[in-house]
């Protein structure tokens, strides 16, 4: 099955279906695999997708990776000195030409091994093959020096680049390193140390102080704090209480504490975001994927025209044609040759195929510091041009945890026993406004018997209680079983509990949800981005508004059912214009999918929403979706900054190559300088503060 992508007229992805992020997901694993088993066999099968280069470095110390390049400078720097500043006998003829091979061996050995590799696969026009002609063709005239020196900056330049590859991907590895190989489990109260994958499920792990959790689980200890910075990219301490769940690679701060693990190792929250972070380097953004084909491209046609600059040379003057001002009788071949070598040189796609996805990665990587997970490099793309942030109310902008405000009960009935009745009726379902009224209410009088409990989807709960029919739930309930009541439910800002007992009106609950502290610093945040923002809610049309108003958002529509938001962000896409949409990933699934960017708030709370979302904000801090947009931009940024100074500064060395005025040691800075630079630039991202 052929899963394609929908993309506007900037090539960003439109929308793809649940069902194609989860199929991307699954194809992301299996590319992941596949680049562990090769990176772990030092094999480069990747070569095709990344010009061949494998920067992981391994476990190679610093030194080790340098040894080549230092032992062929020392031989350099001795033939140097030989040849021009204490000239010796024995320092000629094949002595020198064999002094100045064993010099470039260590460092042109693997270029040309890889050559080889790379054309035994049919991948002929790798960036290893313009190396080794560039350098041999050095040898094969005369340069010797400049042959040797040309492969030895270009391995330290790979060494480099290898060690700004390590450092881009320390953000991930030290998320790796969160899970702990073995943990204490209380087996008959005596403790046991045994493998983390062992562990089963109803184990009781026991956690010392300053010690990390192996697996998810519940709290059995009556209180305990955890750091879990990293899960969040928070500091600030969470404390926990008896019951409340615990997840793998927290950090417990104080007493020893007893957890019982609920989940199997390989399913904790922490192995699904790790997942999430590694799979993300198999989803590339069109940028990144460009200039992978511009360069397979780019090789061949570079190795003609450096051909081309030898061959009509020679014929001009073979045919004593007059066109190039070239002198037929001191026509001198080896000079045409060495303006083609550097040519060669000069031309090395490094500073583009690995600067650029560098940056994507080092961007995923600030990113994932923050807390803020993305599932590939294309959405750091789509995220940088978005234009409109469509947001829930509930758990994004608003803390998600109802309270009662109000209790209105007609005097004709007992208040007690109303609200006994009405929280034993609540008992019955998980909603955010059940659990508020149990707050409110206290413990649950099971002496009240319920028969007949139902649920009417989108309106509230029904039972009879002593024969009589008792219904609680918002005020179309009311309407639906023709219940009258003396008020109008428009003209109150909060949500509405309404009650009705024996056919009769009794009152009403009033139950409010706070606003977070940081959503106004948000809304401002991302006005400053030049960001429209809408709020979207399946909550009552007054409270919407009023959260809308008192935030400064201008649009905002309540009352929705999940085709209502669907429809509303239509709307947004078919004035095309980019838009995210930040909710909750579960009950918000149609329009997390529809929208270009699906943005899920407080990722640890649910596995779909790791599944459906493009972006995973790991705790509910709405500060972090104008840092997402931030960090989105300045990624691309950096990415661009790499391609112009790479194309101008290879320009301009590549045409005073071709007219004899530059020499293999601009070529090597055209080269390696530019990379490194290059390189520079993308691992600076590392370095931003985006809070």
């Amino acid at each position: 099955m052929e899963h394609q992508h929908k993309y506007d007229a900037q090539g960003k992805q439109l929308c793809c279906t649940q069902e194609e992020k989860i199929y991307n997901k699954a194809g992301a694993s299996e590319l992941l695999k596949k680049s562990h088993s090769e990176h772990d066999g030092h094999n480069h099968e990747e070569h095709s997708d990344d010009d061949g280069h494998d920067h992981s470095g391994g476990n190679e110390s610093t030194f080790k990776m340098f040894l080549p390049a230092i032992i062929s400078l020392v031989l350099l720097l001795l033939a140097i000195g030989l040849d021009n500043y204490f000239p010796q006998t024995w320092f000629t003829g094949w002595v020198r030409i064999i002094w100045y091979a064993v010099a470039y061996l260590p460092v042109g050995f693997p270029v040309i091994k890889e050559a080889i590799t790379s054309i035994g696969k049919g991948e002929i026009f790798s960036e290893f093959l313009l190396m080794t002609i560039a350098t041999v063709g050095a040898f094969a005239i005369g340069e010797y020096p400049e042959g040797v020196a040309v492969m030895l900056f270009y391995a330290v330049g790979e060494v480099f680049q290898t060690l700004a590859v390590k450092r881009a991907k320390a953000n991930i590895k030290s998320l790796l390193d969160q899970r702990p190989d073995e943990v204490t489990i209380l087996n008959n109260n005596q403790a046991q140390t045994i493998r983390a994958e062992a562990v089963q499920i109803g184990d009781i792990i026991q956690l010392k102080s300053g010690e990390k959790l192996g697996l998810d689980g519940e709290l059995l200890s009556e209180t305990a704090s955890f750091n879990t910075s990293a899960l969040t990219g928070e500091s600030k301490p969470d404390t926990k209480e008896k019951g409340e769940t615990v997840l793998a690679g927290m950090i417990n701060l104080n007493t020893v504490a007893q957890v019982k693990v609920t989940t199997a190792y390989t399913d904790s929250k922490l192995s699904k975001i790790l997942e999430l972070v590694q799979n993300a380097t198999a989803q590339k953004a069109p940028t990144e994927l460009f200039i992978r084909k511009f360069a397979k491209i780019y090789t061949p046609i570079v190795v003609l025209l450096a051909s081309l600059i030898v061959v009509i040379p020679f014929l001009f003057s073979y045919f004593q044609i007059d066109l190039l001002n070239i002198n037929h009788s001191t026509f001198n071949i080896n000079d045409w040759i060495y303006r083609a070598l550097v040519f060669l040189v000069i031309s090395c796609p490094c500073a583009l195929v690995i600067s650029i996805p560098l940056g994507y990665f080092g961007g995923i990587g600030a990113a994932s510091k923050n807390g803020i997970l993305f599932k590939g490099s294309n959405f750091l793309d789509i995220i940088a041009n978005i234009q409109n942030v469509v947001m829930d109310k509930t758990g994004t902008m608003t803390e998600g945890v109802f309270k009662v405000q109000e209790v209105i009960i007609k005097s004709e009935f007992d208040k007690n026993e109303i609200l006994q009745m009405v929280n034993a009726l609540e008992s019955q379902s998980t909603h955010p406004v059940a659990t508020a009224i149990h707050q409110y209410v206290g413990k649950v009088d099971y002496n009240i018997k319920l028969e007949n409990v139902e649920e009417i989807s989108g309106h509230g709960l029904k039972a009879n209680i002593n024969g009589k029919e008792l219904i609680v739930g918002n005020f179309k309930l009311m309407d639906k079983f023709s219940i009258s009541y003396d008020l109008d439910p428009t003209k109150i800002v909060y949500t509405l509990i309404a009650i009705a007992y024996h056919k009769k009106f009794v009152g009403y609950l009033t139950i409010a949800d706070n606003i977070k502290e940081e959503a106004q610093t948000t809304i401002d945040r991302l006005k400053a981005l030049n960001v429209k923002t809408m709020m979207l809610s399946g909550d009552k049309s007054t409270v919407v508004k009023f959260v809308a108003e008192k935030l400064g958002i201008t649009n905002s529509f309540g009352d929705l059912l999940p085709e209502d938001k669907v429809n509303k962000v239509k709307e947004i896409i078919a004035k095309n214009e980019i838009v995210a949409f930040v909710g909750d990933g579960v009950n918000d699934a149609p329009v997390v999918a529809l929208s270009n960017v699906g943005i899920a708030m407080g990722g640890l709370g649910s596995d779909a929403t790791i599944e459906t979302a493009d972006v995973v904000i790991q705790d509910d801090k709405p500060h972090k979706i104008p840092m997402a947009i931030n960090i989105g931009k300045q990624t691309k940024k950096i990415v661009w900054q790499n391609i112009i100074l790479a194309f101008v500064v290879k320009a301009i060395v590549l045409i005073l190559g071709a007219g004899g005025l530059a020499t293999m040691w601009e070529a090597v800075f055209a080269d390696v300088g530019v990379a490194l630079l290059a390189i520079l630039n993308a691992v600076r991202i590392q370095k931003m503060k985006f809070g």
